[in-house]
């Protein structure tokens, strides 16, 4: 799940449409139709195309006509269903954010399991659908999936001690974090798509003139770095996370400590 700490620069922004259609529609709270013809399309399917094109031609490649095209249909019949492309994309987000039904899969210890396990899902999350880090979502509309995901974590963190507010900023933090590791690598990825090179070659061309540099005596600190200080095998993403992690359990054990007598708490 994502908390919605997303940067302003997106290329859209949730919540643009109709909020009180859209959370009709989230919720399915709208009036039915009780008479007619069965309609050949479904809420559902439209938004699983409108997702599938997104994530083969990223944002820029989504519109009504491009989603009725990949459902076979006119674009005027998409219509019947989702009002415009505003409600389509805050759909398309609580679609894709919908929490896994295995409880393992949150971790099977206690709070910190829960977060790191969290983290490493919305980092995958980020890795098939890029595009969501194209979108501004700094006012999400809440829908069943966003609701369920945020209801799963609290559950299993709420033993940290913390304040409600502290406890939500704990997962914000959270995601914070993993946005900058997944915009980051998103970047690399295109750089490489964009130029034709290679991450190593990128570097590699840029070997005589940083050896000259080290070997100038300018630069001593870096110079003493070990030739693996820069390799690919060290998990940055890892290392941040576990900081962020033992950060928090400093601040549980001492909230346990304050709180407890028998911890030698006052």
């Amino acid at each position: 799940m994502t908390s919605g700490t997303s940067g302003s620069g997106g290329t859209e922004t949730s919540g643009s449409g109709d909020i009180a259609r859209t959370l009709e529609l989230l919720w399915d709270t709208g009036r039915r139709p009780s008479r007619g013809p069965k309609p050949t399309l479904t809420l559902d399917r439209i938004v699983e195309a409108a997702v599938q094109v997104a994530d083969t031609e990223g944002l820029e490649g989504l519109s009504m006509r491009r989603v009725a095209a990949e459902l076979g249909t006119g674009t005027m019949s998409l219509y019947r269903y989702v009002p415009g492309k505003g409600e389509l994309l805050d759909l398309m987000l609580d679609r894709v954010q919908r929490p896994s039904e295995n409880p393992a899969d949150l971790g099977d210890g206690g709070w910190r399991a829960a977060l790191e396990a969290l983290a490493r899902a919305t980092l995958a999350l980020y890795r098939r659908h890029p595009w969501l880090l194209h979108v501004n979502q700094s006012r999400p509309i809440l829908g069943p999936s966003a609701l369920d995901g945020m209801e799963k974590v609290l559950t299993r963190i709420r033993p940290m001690g913390l304040s409600d507010p502290e406890l939500v900023s704990a997962i914000i933090m959270i995601d914070g974090y993993v946005v900058g590791a997944a915009r980051t690598q998103l970047y690399q990825l295109e750089a490489e798509r964009r130029t034709g090179l290679t991450d190593a070659e990128f570097w590699q061309a840029q070997v005589p003139v940083l050896e000259k540099a080290m070997a100038s005596g300018r630069y001593p600190v870096m110079a003493s770095l070990s030739e693996d200080t820069f390799g690919p095998d060290f998990d940055h993403f890892e290392f941040g996370l576990q900081r962020i992690l033992d950060g928090l359990e400093v601040l549980v054990e001492r909230r346990h400590r304050s709180t407890d007598p028998a911890a030698g708490g006052s």
